[in-house]
């Protein structure tokens, strides 16, 4: 006897696969999507360190195919981690102040950052049955402040980019360094080059829909590379040289170093990257309507973790669920997490290519530059955008936490050498502005307004995160 059609309950969303034909498709979109924001943390990286341009391709492949590794386990999951939601995973720029810090701090260098990042995914892997807990200490004004500082810090990085490297550069004169102007910053065929990938992606955003305007910002860069080809600006020969298809092994550049102060700097990153990935998988329980209980949130924050710590490993750097793509959840409607899984199938492949790591790296900083005023400006957008969802008319203290908070996340950019006088040890703390404004708004948020039940703190950020991607 047969049983009735009627009787089988039908799949959830979440786990229905697409046909083949529409499958591929989809998942490119996810991958273009995040493809510009998944490189530019390697790219700003590598050459914050001055690496050589094959190892920031390496940087590049290494992020590429941790990404993958990543959102498989977040999306498809492993035992006892992953979400099992539509969830693309990529570097978190949270990250980037403290490592620019890091990096500038010869002693530290890259093995002192992939050891800092083996010990924040360790930590996160830890911490991720308990991260609920702290979910008071962050509420829409603190995440919010802490985001619009991590935006406002980065766009130092993308207006450099636009005028063609840093202001000065580092020579030697008889055995002493020394900072000298650089002649091809602030060069009229710079700017025009950053200028002109500034108003294709602007074009894009206005004239197109769908798609296509989803992926403004890559396909800015593509026509700016275009153009700096054709001004003789953007060479290819190390993209010629670089093999077809490589692996990716652990501990490519050596054994990671172990730091008292980087390692613990980058544990409290963990910690704001897992509560905003908490406030996304909230939201993105509301978009899918798949309900999204504290034994799903360990398992997604668990991958976080255990995404950060392969990040360590393979030479990359902390993961987190990118937003752009829980947002194109809501654009879609294509709520089947089988298209992020071959999403992180495809970057996996793209990993092991490293004729187009190269590829990205051969892009001038100028053409990156009018991208990066975008990308790095919608991350301050974000945070105004969470802003936007406080009470501050009700509750005038919320002001002074957003302005205090502000106002020390500003001190590295403003005055580098504002802690000069403090302990040397310090310092990779204290020069990361977003570092200042999480630990001042979180401070001044429990001061000023207390600590709410985890209850009202889970309703308020799955209210924020649904602000942002439905913004």
């Amino acid at each position: 006897m047969t049983s009735s059609p009627h009787s089988i309950a039908p799949l959830d969303p979440v786990d229905q696969k697409p046909p083949g034909s529409q499958l591929l498709p989809l998942a490119l979109q996810h991958v273009l999507v995040m493809y510009a924001g998944a490189v530019a943390v390697p790219l700003i990286v590598g050459r914050a360190l001055s690496l050589s341009p094959e190892e920031v391709a390496f940087l590049i492949s290494a992020d590429l195919f941790a990404c993958g590794i990543a959102t498989l386990i977040q999306s498809w999951g492993v035992p006892g981690a992953g979400i099992r939601l539509p969830v693309m995973m990529g570097v978190t720029f949270a990250s980037l102040g403290p490592m620019l810090s890091m990096a500038n701090a010869p002693e530290i260098g890259l093995l002192g950052i992939f050891g800092s990042v083996i010990v924040a995914g360790l930590f996160g892997i830890v911490i991720a049955p308990f991260i609920s807990r702290l979910l008071p200490l962050f509420p829409p004004v603190v995440t919010g402040t802490i985001i619009l500082v991590i935006g406002i810090s980065l766009m130092r990085v993308g207006i450099n980019w636009a005028g063609g490297g840093q202001p000065t550069i580092t020579k030697m004169v008889d055995g002493v360094p020394g900072a000298f102007p650089n002649p091809a910053y602030g060069q009229l065929q710079g700017l025009g080059i950053a200028l002109f990938v500034l108003l294709v992606i602007l074009a894009l955003l206005k004239w197109t829909t769908g798609f296509l305007r989803n992926i403004a910002v890559l396909v800015g860069i593509v026509a700016g590379c275009v153009l700096a080809s054709l001004l003789g600006l953007m060479h290819f020969e190390k993209v010629g040289q670089a093999a077809w298809v490589d692996i990716i092994l652990p501990f490519h550049f050596g054994m990671p170093q172990f730091h008292l102060i980087p390692s613990i700097t980058m544990c409290i990153v963990m910690i704001v990257v897992m509560i905003e990935s908490l406030g996304m998988f909230l939201a993105l329980g509301e978009l899918t309507g798949r309900r999204v209980d504290k034994e799903a949130l360990k398992k997604g924050l668990r991958a976080d973790g255990l995404g950060t710590l392969i990040g360590g490993l393979f030479n990359t750097f902390p993961y987190t669920s990118f937003s752009q793509n829980v947002g194109l959840v809501g654009v879609t409607g294509v709520r089947s997490r089988w298209v992020t899984v071959t999403g992180g199938a495809i970057l996996i492949v793209l990993g092991l290519l490293p004729k187009m790591a190269a590829l990205v790296e051969a892009v001038p900083q100028v053409v990156l530059g009018g991208a990066g005023l975008v990308m790095f400006g919608m991350v301050a957008a974000t945070g105004a955008r969470i802003l936007a969802t406080v009470d501050f008319k009700g509750n005038a203290n919320n002001l002074f936490i957003v302005a205090i908070a502000v106002g020390f996340g500003m001190i590295p950019i403003v005055a580098p050498a504002f802690f000069k006088a403090l302990p040397h040890d310090l310092h990779p703390l204290l020069e990361s502005g977003i570092l200042l404004s999480a630990i001042v708004s979180v401070a001044l948020n429990a001061f000023f307004n207390g600590v709410k039940s985890i209850e009202d703190a889970s309703t308020e950020a799955a209210g924020a995160a649904a602000a942002v991607e439905h913004g």
